[in-house]
């Protein structure tokens, strides 16, 4: 059945008729979706501005979730019995004591009515590394494979199952316990994607520590900032790194932030450093005896076995600092029973998780989607996961595919930044390679635009996966709007409906809720387990920036649009939302207009002050390469907009960009398009965490271009 309107397919296969239409009734209460173009997984390309995706019979038949009306029932109840709901689900992991029923959730969003305050299953006593790895053991999946592993070059591989696994925790949870971590203590984690990396999450959780990752691409200075936050008894890092062809040396990088926290007034004792071989042998390391230790000098004489500290659900899991407005980085504190639960929870039912599925998500364990969706939320589902230490254009852009080739990779999630680049460097990269294992693909990290979604779909998927494009957060834990693969339509580009418990409301600038077909400002009435529950050492500034906004309603930040029929549609953050001539107008939605323009390969676009209008519009465009710049197709890139979007919304200002300053997860920086947008190139900032710092020369040079 090719893409065309539910109507005019009365002589096509009745199943098929009859699956769409039993789709276009929505969850979201709207109704049903009139005039359905609709295209059916497997069975043609998505190729027009408003198609819906379907799923076919054939996957919502076998899905967790398989119609609207399914999810329609357990989202209700979700929302009317919140502690009925996520005890049932919570009953089943292992809690040595279980909660109070009567207490399953505690919460106060109101800052007006008292300290803001959240808990789920408070008194409850469980442990989250047991329950992602003893469990599966002694559930007779000791043999199975837990982590995959595949290095920075083509070749180089390794496997966990997961009793080796747990052997592995135990050893290095041992280690920390004999030299004097426990329960509550900080462990800082500087580490590339390595085994070494979720092995030491896993290992802190197990006694009781409060893991802090700090991706392995952060400045010394950043790292500095983050151990005199959080004052770890213990640092582990490895010597060096290859991120593509580039070595990395992160000892050096290590050393030279211990040096700056120790003038800040606190010192680290150990610096338990792994050996990565392959990148540098330890003669050539720098080192500080009494201090630096080698991971395989001491860890790998421990024993096997290691008794769990058993934690409340309220207890601290780890810290994992995030940027803030103000330039100091904000700690979130997620707990350990809610954040178990919710992640474990999030991960089965938005990628439709099935025991036989090797997963695969590219991001890094240093962000948030790294300790939710690589470590936590996979192994709690016994699933087999695929940690990949390298970049996905190296050696060439083809090795995301050749990856999910050699491995067999059925779901992969990956950021929109990733799918543009690939996009942009052509199909071959991708149609060399078979790619039959996929089954379904995810999206992070912030909203994709329809036309890198449909290219998702069609050239990646062929036309055979749905495509779970989620949105949320480091404060949120886990995912709080999200398709369902088999669940519902899906819209390009849209985080379509809220996953369960999850209550969002649009509101407008005085707080009100808006009903129907709205834009405002996103929020979520009620708390949910996966919630962060602090800024460490902060409480005060956890209120203000998240609370107070909007009395008794967590602020996401985020702009949102809601559709006639329900469908969500993420605008970007509210700081950049550009208001023109009082129109707010989202960047994601001018971005998207140009990209889908065909010489267009990706697009960021910040405000700028202007006298008459209050801010305009700056653009920085990447073009297809090969296409050189032009003043024809300067205006013409500004008419696509016009044209999508209205008059109100065409750029003032078309910035030509070679490459985008993005951080090595793929963020771009607009801190530093604003920067240059702003002509305030002394006040650029930190530019170390960049994967391409001589990005920024590039767009200096060209500013007047």
């Amino acid at each position: 059945m090719g893409a065309a309107t539910a109507g005019q397919q009365a002589g096509g296969t009745p199943d098929k008729l009859r699956h769409v239409e039993s789709m276009s009734e929505l969850p979201s209460g709207a109704g049903t979706i009139s005039g359905i173009n609709a295209v059916v997984l497997g069975e043609s390309l998505a190729d027009e501005e408003h198609d819906l995706v379907f799923p076919s019979p054939e996957f919502s038949a076998s899905a967790l979730v398989s119609s609207p009306k399914q999810y329609k029932e357990m989202y209700e109840r979700s929302i009317k019995d919140p502690a009925g709901f996520w005890s049932e689900i919570a009953d089943a992991f292992y809690w040595k004591e279980k909660w109070n029923p009567s207490e399953v959730c505690s919460e106060n969003l109101d800052a007006s009515k008292g300290p803001v305050h959240i808990s789920w299953f408070k008194g409850g006593k469980t442990n989250i590394c047991y329950n992602a790895v003893d469990r599966n053991v002694e559930a007779g999946n000791g043999d199975k494979i837990a982590l995959y592993w595949e290095g920075n070059e083509p070749g180089q591989d390794g496997k966990l199952t997961y009793s080796e696994l747990l052997e592995k925790v135990c050893q290095l949870a041992n280690y920390l316990k004999s030299v004097g971590v426990g329960k509550g203590d900080a462990v800082v984690i500087y580490l590339p994607m390595l085994l070494e990396l979720p092995i030491a999450m896993l290992a802190c959780a197990r006694i009781g520590a409060v893991h802090s990752v700090v991706f392995a691409g952060f400045s010394a200075d950043s790292l500095a900032q983050r151990i005199v936050d959080c004052k770890p008894k213990l640092v582990l890092t490895c010597n060096a790194v290859k991120r593509g062809p580039k070595p990395i040396l992160l000892k050096d990088i290590v050393d030279a932030a211990l040096v700056e926290s120790e003038k800040n007034g606190f010192s680290v004792g150990i610096c338990l450093t792994y050996e990565n071989q392959s990148v540098m042998k330890r003669q050539d390391t720098k080192w500080q005896a009494g201090r630096d230790v080698w991971w395989q000098d001491v860890v790998t004489n421990f024993p096997t076995k290691c008794d769990v500290e058993w934690v409340d659900a309220e207890d601290p899991l780890f810290l994992l600092y995030t940027s803030g407005s103000t330039g100091k980085p904000k700690g979130v504190m997620h707990t350990s029973g809610g954040y178990m639960v919710y992640t474990a929870t999030t991960f089965k039912y938005a990628f439709d998780y099935k025991p036989t599925d090797i997963y695969w998500c590219t991001a890094d364990c240093g962000w948030i989607t790294g300790h939710s969706y690589v470590t936590y939320g996979p192994l709690l589902n016994g699933a087999a996961v695929l940690v990949f230490e390298g970049t996905p254009n190296y050696p060439d852009a083809g090795r995301c595919w050749e990856i999910v080739d050699k491995y067999k990779v059925s779901i992969f999630y990956t950021a929109p930044t990733l799918v543009r680049s690939l996009m942009r460097d052509g199909n071959e990269y991708v149609t060399r390679y078979s790619r039959k294992s996929l089954r379904v693909l995810g999206s992070v990290g912030e909203p994709i635009n329809p036309s890198a979604w449909r290219w998702f779909y069609n050239v990646v998927g062929d036309s055979q996966c749905p495509i779970s494009d989620t949105w949320w957060q480091t404060e949120t834990g886990g995912f709080m709007m999200t398709p369902l693969p088999g669940a519902w339509p899906q819209k390009p580009g849209s985080a379509t409906f809220p996953f369960f418990g999850v209550q969002p409301v649009i509101v407008d600038e005085k707080g009100q809720e808006i009903e129907g077909e709205c834009s405002g400002y996103l929020c979520i009435k009620k708390s949910w387990p996966g919630a962060f529950r602090t800024l460490y050492g902060d409480h005060d500034r956890y209120e203000t920036t998240y609370f107070k906004p909007f009395a008794g309603y967590y602020f996401t930040g985020d702009g949102c649009s809601r559709d006639k029929d329900g469908y969500h549609w993420l605008t970007g953050r509210v700081d950049d939302v550009i208001n023109v001539s009082g129109h707010r107008i989202g960047t994601a939605e001018v971005e998207s207009a140009l990209v889908s323009h065909p010489q267009c390969a990706e697009a960021a676009v910040v405000g700028v002050e202007h006298e008459v209008k209050g801010q305009g519009i700056y653009a920085f465009v990447t073009l297809v390469d090969g296409v050189p710049y032009s003043e024809e197709l300067r205006k013409s890139l500004i008419t696509k907009v016009r044209t999508q979007i209205g008059a109100f919304a065409a750029p003032d200002r078309i910035h030509w960009a070679p490459g985008l300053p993005k951080t090595r997860s793929g963020k771009i920086m607009r801190r530093i398009l604003r920067k240059i947008a702003a002509k305030q190139l002394d006040e650029l900032g930190d530019i170390s965490t960049l994967a391409d710092p001589g990005v920024v020369d590039q767009l200096i040079a060209l500013k007047d271009c």
